[in-house]
């Protein structure tokens, strides 16, 4: 069996370096409201499904269990960016009631929790889990409440030499997906039709 040359120590150290440098590039990246968005296409569709008993008649409550990023590693969900994601999200679909004291319900979403790699050395995967709920404010009653599961992968292609970019893609990604799976249950829900 033949082994394989060893690089002399300089040129070591520096692939090591070069190593050490890619895994550690770039300081801690959150997720941003913007990587969250929906396309226009599908927000004008869900705008042309929405029935006429939900146009406006939602207001947004609590938005929690985001964790901040750190300053020097990794990406994580913060509940601003998650806060300023669905308020656009309700507004651009034409859920968002246009009075602050307005609309019938009250959609509150909570981040039960993230797993992710703690160095995404090829493709990013994650999966968050959240929960919406979506209460009627005269009554306190709950009138929709899902708990998701969502996995999003984020190729090592999309940021080769950032790692808390291709976690911060994929947190992102998944969240996306969690607002089109909320919005098409919540203008197809019998209940909300009344």
């Amino acid at each position: 069996m033949r082994s394989l040359p060893v690089p002399p120590p300089r040129r070591r150290a520096a692939l090591f370096a070069l190593l050490a440098a890619t895994l550690l590039a770039g300081c801690g990246t959150p997720a941003e409201p913007d990587g969250m968005r929906l396309a226009e296409i599908e927000r004008m569709q869900l705008r042309g499904w929405l029935p006429e008993s939900l146009r406006g008649q939602v207001v947004l409550g609590t938005v929690e269990g985001g964790v901040p990023t750190a300053r020097y590693w990794g990406s994580r969900l913060g509940n601003e960016a998650l806060r300023v994601a669905l308020d656009e999200l309700l507004r651009g679909t034409g859920l968002m009631s246009l009075q602050p004291d307005g609309g019938r319900y009250e959609l509150r979403l909570k981040v039960l929790g993230q797993a992710q790699p703690w160095i995404s050395v090829l493709d990013a995967n994650v999966t968050v889990y959240v929960e919406y709920r979506l209460v009627e404010r005269a009554s306190g009653q709950l009138v929709y409440q899902r708990q998701m599961r969502l996995h999003h992968v984020t190729p090592w292609s999309d940021a080769m030499l950032d790692p808390n970019e291709r976690i911060r893609l994929a947190n992102e990604g998944a969240l996306r997906h969690s607002f089109s799976e909320l919005m098409r249950e919540l203008v197809a829900a019998p209940q909300l039709r009344g």
